[in-house]
């Protein structure tokens, strides 16, 4: 059966749209991943759109994660258009588990049915499908969609690929300085820019409900956190102390934030409530205290401290009295912790010497492993599934992003095309 689904226009209050692009380029994987056979969709009506190549597009994505192995299309032993038309024996012979069959037809007005079917070999039957209609410019999105359901099915886990992702690119030179954050589907298309600026951009952080986000600007000649709203384009500033306004932090809850600030002396940690903007000093200690971010409960956050003489992890309650509890002790250097939605992981980054790399701790466990290779790994942030974890990374003195699967199997690099790229943050799952 196919279910139907309509896929409206997303409008978003961006001021402006980059020409430039991120390009992914799988480094290493497919090892014990789980073989599919995306079967090219038959267009109806139109000829296929290069930008809005369904198919090509869902391999992409299901490649991407680290856990499937898609057949390359010139490999195909067969190309079924229906139902009727797959033969489920040479398809077990062949070594497959699941493949995928779709259509896209233009109607009259303009806009198209795009339909999918996945396909269990081993059971022999159809156990998914979904029709969409869609137009030229949402295409891609239902591409996207397509590819969560399959991954969801499969997996057991949340589809992530409909998310977005944002960065700050950078283009400088001797004499000039130019910083964009931006905004990106998470295959690096569709980039839209929502602030320009010859100063500083840092620490982007999306809210919860995928809405805003939270960054700070130096744009007015200090460290200042603001949140804007990707919808509207509405932005306020929430923290301009004097000296340091950092590293903002959505509670789960989307109503407060976490920042660090030195305003009454040494980097603490504090709570800002966004509806009375009142603060709340978490941390009050002579070390350096910094880049706190929630625990999925809301009830506790893990934090970078120096308190032990060089910087490592902590997580602590935010109740009034709260001591903290130090989670890292490999390595002379840990920081810029991510947690993963269900709050049973940390990704990090570990260095040692002058590598830095990235590292995941099991906070049941306390063990450790590291995932990445360096040299100059940084500013982790794990995909809303716990799929991946995206970071900033140094290739030929250029500042790129990549990913990586958290058991370490998958890699990927993502290079902007026009200057440097840093700073990831992964949106939320839309619900």
């Amino acid at each position: 059966m196919i279910k139907k689904i309509i896929i409206g226009l997303f409008c978003l209050g961006f001021t402006s749209v980059a020409q430039a692009v991120l390009k992914i380029d799988i480094t290493e994987g497919f090892e014990g991943a789980l073989p599919i056979a995306v079967i090219p969709f038959q267009w109806n009506g139109a000829t296929r759109v290069a930008n809005g190549d369904i198919s090509a597009i869902v391999m992409s994505d299901l490649a991407r994660s680290g856990k499937f192995s898609p057949v390359a299309e010139k490999d195909l032993i067969a190309r079924p258009q229906k139902l009727a038309d797959v033969h489920y024996k040479t398809w077990r012979i062949a070594g497959m588990d699941h493949i995928v069959i779709g259509s896209v037809t233009r109607q009259a007005d303009g806009k198209y049915q795009v339909e999918f079917r996945l396909i269990d070999i081993l059971k022999a039957k159809q156990v998914l499908g979904y029709s969409f209609s869609a137009t030229d410019k949402t295409l891609r999105g239902v591409a996207h969609q397509i590819s969560d359901y399959i991954f969801t099915h499969i997996t057991g886990l949340p589809g992530a690929f409909s998310t977005r992702i944002a960065y700050v690119t950078l283009k400088r030179d001797k004499t000039s300085y130019s910083a964009r954050l931006q905004v990106s589907d998470t295959d690096g298309y569709n980039p839209q820019t929502l602030l320009s600026s010859d100063q500083p951009i840092m620490s982007p952080a999306w809210s919860p409900d995928g809405s805003e986000l939270a960054y700070v600007s130096f744009e007015s000649g200090q460290a200042e956190i603001f949140t804007h709203n990707i919808l509207t384009g509405v932005r306020k500033s929430r923290s301009k102390f004097k000296g340091l306004n950092g590293s903002p932090a959505w509670s789960p809850d989307g109503k407060k934030l976490l920042m660090t600030l030195s305003k009454d002396g040494n980097p603490d940690i504090y709570v800002l409530n966004l509806s009375d903007n009142k603060l709340k000093r978490i941390t009050n200690h002579w070390s350096i205290d910094t880049e706190a971010v929630w625990m999925p409960d809301g009830k506790s956050i893990v934090y970078t401290s120096s308190r032990s003489g060089k910087p490592q992890l902590y997580k602590q309650s935010v109740s009034a009295g709260a001591k903290p509890e130090r989670l890292t002790y490999e390595g002379r250097y840990n920081a810029s912790a991510s947690v993963s939605a269900d709050g049973k992981s940390v990704a990090y980054v570990h260095g040692e010497g002058n590598i830095y790399r990235i590292a995941v701790l099991d906070l049941a466990t306390k063990s450790s492993r590291v995932l990445t290779d360096g040299p100059l790994d940084e500013s982790p942030v794990y995909a809303p599934n716990n799929s991946m974890i995206l970071f900033a990374s140094q290739e030929k003195n250029q500042a790129v992003l990549a990913a990586v699967s958290v058991d370490g199997r998958q890699k990927q690099r993502l290079a902007f095309t026009d200057g440097e790229v840093r700073e990831p943050s992964w949106a939320p799952v839309r619900h």
